[in-house]
């Protein structure tokens, strides 16, 4: 599976991967400009949709945008916090976290915010943008469906350096019978991904989206 993360700042480079007619999930960032209608476009499209929450990473100096958690939140302000975001993005099926790696650490915060998910019957995918994270342990702990991200695909944009990670992935579904990577809204993914599908979209490996994969407690 793979997910696009970010989404909500650009139609058109959404659209890019629309184009592509592969089973992709979409993660959308709440409370921008063009969250809501390309919820909307991406659901019209067959893709699956997940809310992508913003939460609060360790380097003080990088924003998550609106609608973030942040240690030392109350339980009340986490609830209604992620009920907002999840009503503002229409057909989220599940949640996976942007940035995150302080507050995805923190077990307290993160306990209150899945319990949401769990009242709303949504799934979580953790990230790991922290190996510190205690997000996917606490899901199962709390009986939310949940799954974790095995390989980031652009951390170099370099189209061959997204096609070796494509490649990686390929090759962990193949050990593993899964395998989740997380992408982010640029050309040179999407171009990496059309290349990728072209040479093994009839091999023993095919992409679907991140709720096949999700596992249950």
């Amino acid at each position: 599976a793979i997910i696009i993360d970010d989404i909500g700042h650009s139609l058109s480079r959404a659209r890019r991967f629309l184009d592509l007619s592969v089973p992709i999930t979409f993660a959308i960032l709440p409370r921008l400009s063009h969250s809501h209608d390309l919820a909307y476009e991406i659901h019209q499209e067959g893709h699956e949709i997940m809310l992508h929450q913003p939460m609060e990473p360790c380097d003080r100096g990088l924003s998550p945008g609106p609608g973030a958690l942040y240690v030392g939140d109350g339980g009340g302000r986490i609830v209604k916090v992620m009920e907002e975001n999840i009503s503002e993005i229409p057909f989220a099926r599940g949640v996976n976290n942007h940035m995150g790696s302080r507050f995805t650490a923190s077990r307290r915060e993160v306990q209150q915010a899945l319990g949401v998910l769990r009242e709303s019957s949504l799934f979580f995918v953790d990230s790991l943008t922290s190996s510190q994270s205690v997000a996917y342990e606490t899901a199962r702990r709390l009986e939310v469906p949940a799954a974790f991200r095995h390989v980031f695909l652009d951390h170099d944009l370099q189209e061959k350096a997204i096609l070796l990670s494509l490649e990686r992935l390929r090759l962990h579904a193949l050990k593993y019978g899964r395998g989740i990577g997380i992408g982010h809204p640029h050309p040179e993914t999407a171009r990496a991904i059309e290349l990728f599908v072209r040479e093994y979209g009839n091999s023993e490996v095919s992409l679907t989206h991140i709720s096949e994969l999700i596992r249950t407690a």
